[in-house]
């Protein structure tokens, strides 16, 4: 049981899973963000250039059924009005994910492309500097 606890612990301390969960919880606030902008400032002036209409309130009710002996069911509707308002949401959070990679990938770029300062040549060994005097007196003979 302590072992399976320390791999536990190891991998929730771990960068990846801690920026994942990150990720997860800033993008589910993003997502509230972008609701609420397509909800509370993009639709209604749409539905109000349409006549007055509440995309949330667009449905098709089907048909009840009576069936002798059972009590009238209460008819099933189609809300397409939501299918509509939730496709809008994905579109703005797709677009904006999009931007936002692409951001990400620009900079990336940009930090690749600059020149980094050329390494040093490296201090010959000592093998090579007494091989390098043998050869300068071989020369010189």
């Amino acid at each position: 049981m302590g072992k399976f606890i320390q791999e536990f612990k190891d991998f929730a301390v771990k960068g990846n899973a801690v920026d994942m969960a990150v990720g997860v919880i800033i993008g589910g606030a993003f997502g509230k963000i972008v609701s609420s902008i397509v909800d509370d400032i993009i639709m209604p002036p749409i539905g109000w250039l349409i006549g007055g209409v509440k995309f949330t309130d667009l449905k098709y009710t089907l048909p009840a059924v009576q069936l002798p002996g059972i009590e009238k069911m209460e008819a099933a509707t189609i809300n397409y009005g939501n299918f509509l308002q939730t496709t809008l949401d994905f579109i703005i959070i797709a677009f904006c994910v999009f931007l936002l990679v692409k951001g990400i990938n620009k900079l990336s770029k940009k930090k690749a492309e600059e020149p980094t300062a050329p390494a040093p040549d490296p201090e010959p060994t000592a093998e090579e500097k007494l091989l390098s005097e043998i050869r300068d007196l071989l020369k010189n003979k």
